[in-house]
């Protein structure tokens, strides 16, 4: 009798040890989730991965400007070669008016050397604050057609026409010439185109020995034609009659089309030539 007690009490204590026990939960609180041991291996695993921050290389000024002159130096040849205009002086004003290519200008209308729009510009325009506010600069679709304009502009000028005689090496007399004739207000204007021609060595350009030569019509292929008109680019000893003939249309639908104020026109300008009735 004794013996079976003692059993009946050992089968009650294996009993109570085996109960799950139950956990009372507060109102609102969510049980816990049973994680399994491959779950627990991965969650170990798990590492926080730092992302370094992107480094942002700060370019020199000197850089800057090296990387405008080994991109645009080629162009600014051409154009001498064919133009007569000193590659430094065309580099250093492109350096100059543009910020090294990076003032707005250049970037938002690939305008390089602060041209306005001027009587009888009908192409793309910019508006920005100069020696007045809000004033019209000319937009471009591609800076290769900014100095094409730029030495459209300057040989096709009558105020311009005494830099033509000066020596295409005497960038220093060009410099103080472009003050003179107005291109610019600022009176150290010469200074610093001299200043930039020196200190970069853009003398070297002017020369063709030991600097890489683009010809006129590699220039030519990089500027986007007007595919919407027909443009002509007045020649020495045109009219707006000899022209007028050539087209089969009046002198007057080229001044209407045009908005010219006479029948005065200069060489490099180019026209608009409407189609023929």
């Amino acid at each position: 009798m004794l013996k079976k007690t003692a059993l009946s009490l050992i089968s009650i204590f294996i009993l109570s040890c085996s109960v799950t026990k139950t956990i009372r939960l507060k109102k609102n609180e969510v049980a816990p989730r049973v994680i399994s041991k491959k779950e627990a291996v991965v969650v170990v695993k798990e590492k926080t991965v730092v992302k370094k921050p992107i480094e942002v290389i700060q370019l020199s000024q000197l850089q800057k400007a090296q990387a405008y002159i080994d991109k645009f130096a080629p162009i600014a040849q051409a154009e001498m070669f064919q133009y007569k205009i000193p590659a430094s002086i065309t580099l250093a004003q492109g350096i100059l008016e543009s910020g090294v290519g990076l003032g707005r200008l250049a970037l938002e209308g690939n305008n390089h050397f602060g041209i306005k729009c001027h009587r009888g510009w009908n192409g793309g325009k910019i508006y920005h604050d100069d020696d007045e506010k809000g004033e019209c600069f000319r937009t471009y679709d591609d800076p290769a057609e900014s100095y094409r304009d730029h030495s459209v502009f300057l040989s096709g000028r009558q105020r311009y026409a005494f830099l033509f005689n000066l020596n295409k090496k005497d960038y220093k007399s060009w410099a103080k010439g472009l003050k003179k004739a107005g291109y610019a207000t600022d009176p150290k204007y010469p200074k610093k185109i001299i200043s930039i021609i020196e200190r970069y060595k853009l003398y070297n350009y002017d020369s063709r020995k030991g600097v890489k030569i683009v010809t006129a019509g590699q220039v030519d292929k990089v500027i986007p034609k007007n595919k919407k008109n027909n443009i002509y680019r007045v020649e020495v000893g045109d009219t707006l009659y000899s022209i007028a003939r050539k087209y089969s249309i009046s002198v007057n639908d080229i001044i209407k089309e045009n908005k010219l104020d006479n029948n005065t026109i200069y060489k490099g300008q180019e026209l608009i030539i409407p189609k023929s009735k």
